[in-house]
């Protein structure tokens, strides 16, 4: 962010500006472009959530280490579907990263190491074998 001025991360404009707080105290923006308002919270998991990001790394930490939903939320405090719709957020993040990353990977390369580690296990298995 420079001063007061945000790229808006809707349309892109690069010159959308303050425009007030939340209730919560969080900084506004406002675009002029797309005439549309945001914080810096836009697209992530906090974003017009009434859950500390305290309580979210809580909540995905103990999913993360097997841990029952019923259980993280007793834990935290939070209610039962707070946590199912933290951990159901930050599995389709993943998923877009996951799908954004995968679509870089030269497949090519990957069906030739895979067919390559096949045959070098069998090779030395049959070396073996005699």
């Amino acid at each position: 962010i420079l001063g007061s001025v945000m790229k808006c991360p809707l349309c892109d404009h690069e010159k959308a500006h303050k425009h007030g707080k939340t209730s919560k105290g969080a900084q506004r923006y406002f675009c002029p472009k797309c005439q549309q308002t945001f914080t810096d919270t836009f697209d992530t998991l906090y974003y017009r959530r009434q859950v500390s990001e305290e309580n979210v790394r809580i909540v995905l930490q103990s999913h993360a280490e097997g841990s029952s939903l019923r259980g993280i939320s007793r834990i935290s405090g939070l209610a039962y579907d707070t946590v199912v719709s933290i951990v159901q957020a930050a599995a389709q993040k993943a998923q877009m990263v996951h799908n954004a990353e995968v679509e870089n990977v030269d497949t090519d390369a990957i069906a030739a190491d895979e067919l390559w580690s096949f045959v070098e296990k069998n090779k030395n298995t049959a070396c073996q074998r005699k």
